[in-house]
């Protein structure tokens, strides 16, 4: 009984660690110097499932989706402008968005703009030094996404 007791409380932990992935500011930036090869490898390595390719002008998305299926991530490359290049993650909860702003606050990054995106979204811009990150809080009415934009 107490093996299985044991037993039981290690998958649920393990469920736990699984289903609760999430990325430190550092993992963000290193998936930005990654090639797109180096990001799809990543990604597998980390049990994350392809979600969708997008192929736009001058520029390739590549996303996946979480085990849990609760945050995605997603890769830029821009063919001509590098510079454009960025990381986009998605999360449906509040309290990760609120920790995410929390590090980011807390790693030196100063408030410097906010605004709208194109699609209504409002979002705030934080810089440090030349690094740039992007919140984006989900439409009026609307309980998600949350989105991180951390450009090259």
């Amino acid at each position: 009984m107490r093996k299985i007791l044991g037993l039981l409380l290690f998958s649920v932990l393990l469920s736990i660690q699984v289903s609760a992935q999430t990325f430190t500011l550092e993992q963000f930036n290193g998936f930005n110097k990654l090639k797109m090869d180096e990001f799809k490898k990543e990604m597998k390595l980390l049990q994350f499932r392809f979600y969708d390719r997008t192929e736009g002008l001058g520029f390739l998305l590549t996303e996946y989706e979480a085990p849990d299926y609760k945050s995605k991530i997603g890769k830029f490359e821009y063919a001509e402008e590098k510079s454009e290049d960025r990381i986009e993650f998605e999360c449906k909860d509040k309290r990760e968005y609120d920790q995410y702003l929390k590090l980011i606050l807390a790693a030196g990054y100063k408030e410097t703009e906010k605004g709208k995106i194109i699609t209504k979204e409002p979002y705030v811009d934080y810089y440090r030094n030349k690094e740039h990150i992007r919140l984006i809080l989900p439409k009026a009415g609307k309980k998600d996404p949350y989105t991180i934009i951390v450009f090259k």
